[in-house]
């Protein structure tokens, strides 16, 4: 299952919308860039599947 969840860009501090898998599992971290400024953010997410929330914090590679 896919959950929306936003982050706040390191570099220009632009709000960004993205989707994210469940399926991948409960913690995930991965590299996503900034839909405005293309810059690449480190993202470390956190599902609670029975909220269905997500919590993304961010932070410059």
């Amino acid at each position: 299952m896919e959950l929306e969840a936003t982050f706040v860009c390191a570099y220009c501090f632009q709000v960004n919308t993205i989707m994210v898998d469940s399926t991948g599992g409960v913690d995930q971290e991965y590299v996503e860039d900034c839909q405005v400024c293309c810059r690449p953010n480190q993202l470390r997410i956190t599902i609670d599947e029975e909220l269905e929330t997500v919590d993304v914090s961010t932070e410059a590679p």
